[in-house]
């Protein structure tokens, strides 16, 4: 998604064979509209809720990395408007475990948007990762939503560097997998959620951004593993 306005091209017209690492999104911007940037980090959570698939991811990934006494630290990397942190501790309570949950993210207009909804667990964090390893914190698990998409290579490495030295037992990234289905599902649908907000504009983009499941194998270093989940994600996974 860019910062120089506009709209992505008739769907026909997209190039989705290479990663459109060209282009960056609106909410980016340091000079965008801070009500439009608003109002759209409350509609990404309606957004992630109908199509991030981490209430599977939870179960299947999550909860199998957690300590067995139930009580655990979980940090989100990039937690933007904080919709996965309030997630994770929503469905932490409802399955039994007592999980606190840290989210960070470099950006402060992100951090003051998720202060708004602070529920009791979580905390939300101007930092980011770097500064989270040399300050010594350690969590159980460490996950991201929607984040390696936006990284170039190097800061890719230091992403996944950092993230495999603060937890001690699982890293999961999850992001969108780039193809023409994803990318025709999200044009269609989105102009239901997306007025006056960058949605619409900011998620195509994403998806132009975003790895197919060989693409993120091969970025991905040692240690990591790549899975494609249903029906338009890809995880990149790490055991401590």
């Amino acid at each position: 998604m860019s910062r120089r306005g506009g709209v992505d091209p008739a769907r026909s017209a997209v190039d989705l064979r290479s990663r459109a690492l060209d282009l960056t999104e609106l909410m980016d911007d340091p000079d965008c509209d801070p009500r439009v940037l608003a109002r759209t980090f409350r509609r990404f959570a309606l957004v992630n809720a109908l199509v991030s698939g981490w209430r599977s991811a939870w179960r299947t990934h999550i909860v199998p990395a957690l300590p067995v006494d139930g009580r655990a630290r979980v940090l989100d990397l990039g937690c933007g408007g904080g919709d996965l942190a309030r997630a994770v501790v929503r469905w932490a309570a409802s399955d039994g475990f007592d999980v606190e949950v840290v989210g960070v993210d470099p950006d402060p207009r992100a951090i003051d948007a998720a202060s708004r909804r602070a529920p009791r667990g979580v905390t939300f964090r101007p930092q980011s990762s770097g500064e989270l390893v040399a300050a010594g914190e350690r969590f159980d698990v460490v996950v991201s939503n929607h984040v390696l998409h936006h990284l170039g290579d190097d800061e890719r490495a230091g992403f996944l560097a950092d993230s495999a030295a603060l937890a001690t037992s699982r890293s999961v990234h999850s992001d969108i997998r780039r193809s023409r289905a994803a990318y025709g599902a999200y044009a269609l649908a989105s102009p239901l959620v997306s007025a006056g907000t960058f949605v619409r504009v900011d998620g195509l983009r994403s998806i132009r951004r975003s790895f197919t499941l060989a693409e993120l194998r091969d970025a991905l270093p040692g240690g990591w593993r790549a899975e494609r989940v249903a029906p338009h994600r890809v995880l990149a996974v790490r055991d401590a």
